[in-house]
């Protein structure tokens, strides 16, 4: 790999990934107390502290993720982005790790898995239709940069999941486990 491209990258510590899952919490909190969906996403800056970019989920085509990203490759040039970290609340879709990985941001950091979503969302939720594949699995597929992923955590995750359901527990046409709809 081109080292002027793929530039060395710090390693996360385990303090600066719980502060960047805050700060994450934080843009998804805000995000329902205006009545948007529960996913959220920070851009870390290469010391791993820095938040450079937030962002929160618009709606079904437009998510955090994804639309960080790109707003993130806008404004800073790739080689700076390989040393920076993509933070979310939710385990990106394959949509938005591949453009997390076209937009040549070098580390991944999420909270609770695709796995957790679709089973707090719950079959039929006419709100999130979530596919069954992980991130790991479509970066597999890139076989140019290896970008660094780290989740799902189990304290973040767990706080993820428990202060999403209160949102999602209220759409309308979610079928829960017990095979009863809500909403």
């Amino acid at each position: 790999m081109a080292t002027d491209l793929f530039p060395q990258r710090k390693p996360l510590t385990p303090p600066q990934i719980s502060a960047a899952m805050e700060a994450c919490l934080n843009v998804q909190r805000r995000a329902v107390a205006f009545g948007k969906r529960p996913f959220a996403a920070v851009l870390l800056g290469p010391d791993n502290e820095t938040v450079l970019l937030t962002h929160q989920s618009v709606d079904q085509v437009n998510h955090a993720e994804a639309s960080l990203a790109r707003l993130a490759y806008t404004h800073f040039p790739k080689e700076f982005l390989w040393t920076c970290t993509l933070v979310s609340t939710w385990e990106p879709c394959a949509m938005c790790t591949a453009t997390l990985y076209w937009a040549h941001i070098g580390g991944l950091v999420y909270g609770a898995s695709n796995q957790e979503l679709y089973k707090l969302t719950g079959e039929g939720n006419k709100e999130n239709f979530t596919m069954n594949w992980n991130c790991r699995e479509v970066l597999a597929g890139c076989k140019q940069k290896a970008v660094e992923v780290i989740g799902p955590l189990r304290k973040e995750g767990d706080t993820v999941v428990r202060e999403s359901d209160e949102y999602w527990s209220k759409t309308e046409g979610r079928i829960a486990a017990d095979g009863t709809k809500t909403g």
